[in-house]
């Protein structure tokens, strides 16, 4: 794992250095876009309604349409805002950790202790075990100002960020308001039924199985044969050879690369 973050926690006097890592990745099989008649690549082009010109990404600017008007933010009027630039995360208060709602958490990290001595770091991992409490936090990532709650994650402390508060939306359904009678036998019943599915919760036991079979999918065509160049959905020529030795394009050696490391990262799994 890269870090994608380097600060301290703060509370007190107290400074932890750390480095944050993403908790989290995405296993989906990545798809493009291709035309169904030739397989070629599918581009969107960021054009202008007006003029109707394709525009490069130094003339875009950033606006706001509340329906009937639209403001323009240049690229001045967002720089001129109090960007929160802080290496700190900075705890505001600990609180019981059954006090915080599942639904408000957005993304995870792992935090890695960052200095020579890691004693201040198991010494916060320690306390928050042992007073079972979580640390909210404020701190900023990719600049966006953040609420987070900085608890323990087996050997490691975890940050997550928390959605605010008027970001949750409110569960108030007309079909629910009016009271529902359930007998005692049905919910003996019911409760019955809960129990003959009781489990421990063993997130190894549980796989995506339509990723695994589109990845069965691909190599199956893949070795079948039924592919097309890479190079050749994009619409590009291919460059003659010479004479006396064969010219091999940088992408080509860049696929068979990708494929090479594939191809020994499975041997090795």
């Amino acid at each position: 794992m890269r870090a994608i973050w380097t600060g301290a926690i703060t509370f007190g006097l107290v400074n932890v250095p750390v480095k944050v890592y993403s908790a989290t990745e995405d296993h989906d099989v990545p798809l493009h876009q291709v035309h169904d008649k030739d397989g070629g690549r599918i581009k969107y082009q960021r054009r202008c309604e007006i003029c109707g010109k394709i525009v490069a990404f130094d003339h875009i600017d950033k606006a706001y349409d509340d329906g009937d008007h639209t403001v323009v933010l240049t690229e001045e009027d967002i720089s001129a805002l109090p960007a929160e630039k802080s290496r700190e995360i900075e705890v505001v208060e600990f609180v019981p950790s059954d006090q915080l709602d599942p639904i408000t958490f957005d993304r995870s990290y792992f935090l890695e202790p960052d200095s020579k001595s890691p004693k201040a770091y198991a010494l916060l991992r320690k306390t928050l075990m042992a007073t079972d409490r979580t640390a909210i936090v404020h701190f900023a990532l990719r600049q966006k100002t953040r609420l987070g709650a900085l608890r323990v994650h087996g050997d490691v402390l975890m940050l997550q960020s928390l959605l605010w508060d008027d970001e949750v939306r409110e569960a108030a359904f007309p079909s629910l308001t009016e009271p529902t009678r359930v007998t005692a036998k049905e919910l003996e019943m019911s409760s019955a039924l809960v129990d003959s599915f009781a489990s421990d919760f063993s997130p190894e036991k549980f796989t995506d199985d339509y990723q695994l079979e589109l990845r069965k999918l691909i190599d199956a065509k893949l070795a079948e044969g039924d592919a097309v160049d890479t190079a050749a959905t994009f619409g590009e020529e291919p460059e003659p050879a010479e004479a006396g030795g064969e010219v091999l394009d940088l992408m080509d050696a860049l696929r068979k690369s990708v494929e090479n490391n594939r191809t020994r990262a499975k041997k090795r799994s």
